[in-house]
This record gives C-alpha cells, sequence and structure tokens, in this order.
C-alpha cells in the first residue's frame, strides 16, 4: 500500500517527487527515468532529496500524452530540448508539437484502420495458411518483397 502524500499547497513552488507522481500520475518510477533520461530535471536539497519546480507538472503531462499517442520518447526529448532552458511548454509550444506530430499520428491511425479492416481475412504475412490467403497473395507473391506481414504494413 502506498502512503497519503500531502497535497501541494497552491502557492508552493517546488513539489516532492511523492506530490509529483501524485498530481502527475505517473509512478515515482517513471518521474526518475524520465529525469535520467533528460526530459525533466529536478535540485537536491541538502538532504540530497530532488525538489521540482512546480512548472514540471506540465512537462510530464506532455510526455504522458506523447507517450500514450505513440510518440517515442526520444521525440518527445526532442521537442522538449527546444524549449529555451528547460521552461514549461506553453499553450504555443503545444500547439508547434502537436502539429509537428500529426502527420506521424495520421499515418499510424491510417495503418491501424488498415489493420482492423483486414484483420479477420487475413494477417499479411504471405504464409498461404488461411483459406483466404490463396486468392491475396497467389503464389505467395508478396514473398519477394521480404519477410514478415507485407500485406498490412504496405500503403492501402
Amino acid at each position: 500500500m502506498s502512503e497519503a502524500v500531502a497535497a501541494p499547497a497552491w502557492d508552493q513552488k517546488e513539489l516532492t517527487v511523492g506530490q509529483l507522481s501524485e498530481r502527475s500520475g505517473a509512478a515515482v518510477s517513471a518521474l526518475h527515468f524520465y529525469e535520467r533520461k533528460g526530459l525533466i530535471s529536478s535540485r537536491r536539497t541538502s538532504g540530497n532529496q530532488r525538489r521540482y519546480p512546480r512548472g514540471m507538472l506540465r512537462r510530464v503531462a506532455l510526455i504522458r500524452i506523447g507517450q500514450r499517442v505513440g510518440i517515442p520518447l526520444a521525440d518527445i526529448k526532442a521537442a522538449l530540448d527546444q524549449l529555451p532552458d528547460g521552461r514549461t511548454p506553453t499553450k504555443k509550444d503545444w500547439e508547434r508539437l502537436s502539429r509537428s506530430w500529426r502527420e506521424e499520428l495520421d499515418e499510424r491511425i491510417r495503418m491501424l484502420q488498415q489493420v482492423r479492416d483486414d484483420f479477420t481475412d487475413c494477417i499479411g504475412c504471405g504464409c498461404l495458411s488461411l483459406n483466404r490467403c490463396s486468392l491475396a497473395n497467389r503464389h505467395d507473391e508478396l514473398g519477394k518483397h521480404g519477410e514478415g506481414a507485407r500485406r498490412l504494413v504496405e500503403s492501402a
């Protein structure tokens, strides 16, 4: 069982790792991982405890939303690294970042829709093991294009 963490005062400028975890919904271990990867930062107290600026909540939210939609952490880090002095992302920053990721997300959505639509009929592997494969991949033509699931990963 986890212990309850005292809620930070509205005007508290820094958060403990527990407070940041509770407010952001990210596990303490995830926050430590994000910090090791340079996605977030903290200062250390004289007792060597982490203290995060309150604005780190917005960075963690951006990281978690990016991860949730499948943006690789390396891409999220590259985007955050463009912010001057590691500052908190603003509304304008988020609009720019979300626009830059839109094309990638649209492609991912297109591929997922294709997989969903073809999922029942064919796994796209070229194995000829399903009854429909002899129609969709006559004479294993897809095998000429390489190993793996070819039909579902190529453009429609």
